[in-house]
């Protein structure tokens, strides 16, 4: 693991000590890769959307029965 420093204002530290002490964080470290794992969920989650919107928005709708599947095997 490595190590990451960072400057924050006196309310933004006391904050976080709050969440550490209120929330079963055993660190402030615990807290923050916390914060990130969920941002990175987040974008994720944003990206899959996104994703599925255009898949929904490309054409026609077409069914993936295992006929489909079958066929797109074949063509590898």
């Amino acid at each position: 693991m490595t190590t990451m420093n960072i400057s924050l204002p006196d309310a933004l530290k006391g904050f976080i000590d709050i969440q550490v002490q209120t929330g079963g964080y055993s660190t402030s470290s615990e807290y923050v890769r916390e914060l990130v794992r969920e941002d990175q969920r987040k974008k994720l989650e944003q990206r899959l959307s996104l994703l599925l919107l255009e898949g929904f928005e490309s054409g026609e709708p077409v069914v993936a029965d295992a006929d489909y599947w079958n066929t797109k095997r074949q063509l590898k």
